[in-house]
């Protein structure tokens, strides 16, 4: 086997043209041909701020638009929500009536009728549906008061029967509580 020579590299590499470099072209210009150059270079900058400045309001009002069009979304969906609580609440006012008259039924209907108004109202607290406190003080904020009720047993402006329950959804009244307030 023959041995290279150890300046084969050198050898390669001196065998390649080296590579010019491109040399910088010089041009003369007058003055009036300097300053329209410059005139026109001056013009391709304002041009490039003006345009730099579009794209940053063009990104400024797509980001309000993707942020506006979020919140309405989003207001949409609890409204829809409401809407069909507000749809279903005469359902859950027959379930709780009947519930109220069960006494004279069979045992096993009564758990069956238990367990679909549990399933519903856990469907309906899933959707944020909370069922308004009418007990203790009367708050016209929070309930109805349909009667003024004249008694000794309880202080004036406690709620002493509720005739309908209220509810709300992400704390927005859906349907305020039907109460009876003492005098």
């Amino acid at each position: 086997m023959a041995k290279e020579p150890e300046n084969k590299k050198a050898a390669e590499t001196a065998e390649q043209p080296e590579q010019e470099t491109p040399k910088a072209e010089t041009v003369t210009l007058t003055e009036e041909e300097f300053n329209q150059v410059k005139e026109h270079i001056e013009k391709l900058e304002a041009e490039r701020d003006e345009m730099k400045l579009l794209a940053q309001r063009v990104q400024a009002d797509f980001d309000n638009f993707r942020r506006r069009n979020a919140s309405i979304h989003a207001d949409s969906t609890d409204e829809g929500a409401r809407n069909v609580i507000k749809e279903l609440l005469p359902v859950l006012d027959n379930f709780d009536r009947a519930l109220g008259n069960s006494a004279a039924v069979d045992a096993a209907w009564l758990a069956g009728i238990q367990l679909v108004h549990k399933q519903l109202m856990e469907t309906l607290a899933k959707l944020g549906m909370e069922e308004i406190d009418a007990s203790g003080k009367f708050d016209p904020e929070l309930h109805n008061a349909v009667v003024q009720d004249e008694t000794e047993d309880a202080e004036s402006g406690t709620i002493t029967e509720v005739f309908q329950k209220g509810y709300k959804v992400k704390n927005r009244i859906i349907r305020h509580s039907m109460v009876k307030v003492a005098k």
